[in-house]
């Protein structure tokens, strides 16, 4: 019999000490009068968890837990008004830089054996995705004129299907603008749609030695130089691979070298799907294949909106908002490690649920995720029917 709740088991795959450093560093425990860092990050992970919609939720909810803080790390539930104070006042870097630290030890428990892609070298997916904000509560978050909102700018790991970079900017940023800054790792590629289409910032990933499979846009000026051949019996859904330059003086002028354009039919959605890399080795059919798995981040995006609480937010200031967002994101870090390391074959929205609905349960967390419904007890083997009239 476990005396531990479940949501204490999944709080201890924290790294304390980890956190403590941080904590140091930032000074986020300075003057704090009891609602200290730990404390804080229990119940923002609550929040998400439990998908509270409120500072009243989180509250009453730990609250209910009496008997088992102890276990969580924290004294007593916080007050909603220091939950309130706090994600005003204390530094989201903290949150930030936890989630990093983490995915260098947990992030790789959450990676699978590649099953599609042919190539070895590291696969990142670059896209931005928008949350909505209300302007007038939200004054800070500049979109449109009557909207606002916040841009994740995201860099996903192909095989662990987290991100190794987030860049969150006010709604008005460009998705290109928001991606100047992210981590270059020579040999690896990103794989983007049509909005990264920046030439400079091409030709600087190019300069680094990062191969990039980029969507083109329809309005791209250039003149063939060698057309390849197609495959006879294989791929038959290239249509097109060549190798282009540009012909816009100010394009080519930010991209001076060549590229190379493949062109593929997507049956699925009955469209042509028109190809810039700067990978001249990798057969078509690889282009296409490397392009066709930037849907993953677009899983990823659906999964941290419908599965954790960060649709709408529990802070109206900037940095409430960007705790809940860092806070998010090292609760889907450790749903990817509990499902990679279950023997069952959890899906990630059922595996969400079924937490909500024993947060407080005290099993064990490993035999839980191995095999989460008992099975009922076989009746005896030799059972010999009586004679009710003998």
């Amino acid at each position: 019999m476990c005396n531990i709740t479940l949501f204490s088991q999944i709080i201890k795959k924290i790294d304390r000490s980890i956190f403590k450093k941080l904590v140091k560093e930032k000074q986020t425990d300075k003057g704090c009068k009891g609602f200290d860092s730990w404390t804080h990050l229990v119940s923002m992970l609550f929040c998400h968890f439990a998908k509270s919609t409120s500072v009243r939720d989180i509250s009453n909810g730990l609250r209910s837990a009496t008997g088992n803080l102890n276990h969580l790390g924290i004294i007593k539930a916080p007050s909603k008004s220091s939950i309130s104070y706090q994600n005003k006042r204390r530094d989201s870097d903290l949150f930030r830089d936890l989630y990093y630290s983490l995915l260098g030890s947990l992030g790789q428990q959450a990676s699978v054996k590649r099953s599609k892609l042919r190539i070895k070298v590291p696969v990142y997916l670059l896209d931005a995705t928008v949350i909505s904000l209300c302007l007038s509560v939200f004054d800070w978050a500049t979109f449109r004129t009557k909207k606002g909102a916040v841009k994740m700018h995201t860099l996903l790991e192909y095989d662990g299907k987290l991100p190794v970079y987030v860049n969150i900017t006010e709604g008005s940023v460009g998705d290109n603008k928001g991606a100047y800054n992210i981590p270059l790792e020579k040999g690896s590629v990103i794989v983007a749609d049509r909005y990264y289409n920046d030439f400079p910032m091409l030709n600087v990933w190019d300069s680094k030695g990062v191969f990039f499979v980029i969507r083109h846009k329809g309005n791209l000026a250039f003149s063939s130089i060698e057309e390849r051949e197609l495959p006879t019996t294989t791929a038959q859904h290239v249509l097109k691979d060549e190798e282009i330059e540009l012909t816009n003086p100010q394009s080519k002028a930010k991209y001076p070298g060549r590229l190379r354009r493949v062109a593929v039919w997507d049956e699925e959605n009955g469209q042509t799907i028109e190809l810039i890399t700067n990978n001249f080795a990798w057969a078509a059919q690889t282009i296409g294949d490397l392009y066709k798995s930037r849907w993953e981040i677009e899983v990823f995006f659906r999964d941290i909106k419908q599965l954790l609480h960060i649709k709408t937010f529990i802070g109206t200031s900037k940095n409430a908002v960007m705790i809940q967002i860092w806070t998010a994101l090292i609760t889907i870090l450790l749903l990817k490690v509990m499902k990679a390391t279950a023997k069952f074959g959890w899906h990630l929205s059922n595996l969400v649920a079924f937490i909500r609905l024993n947060i407080f349960v005290k099993i064990e967390l490993q035999k839980w995720l191995d095999s989460p419904f008992i099975e009922p007890d076989k009746p005896p083997q030799n059972v010999v029917q009586g004679d009710l009239f003998s």
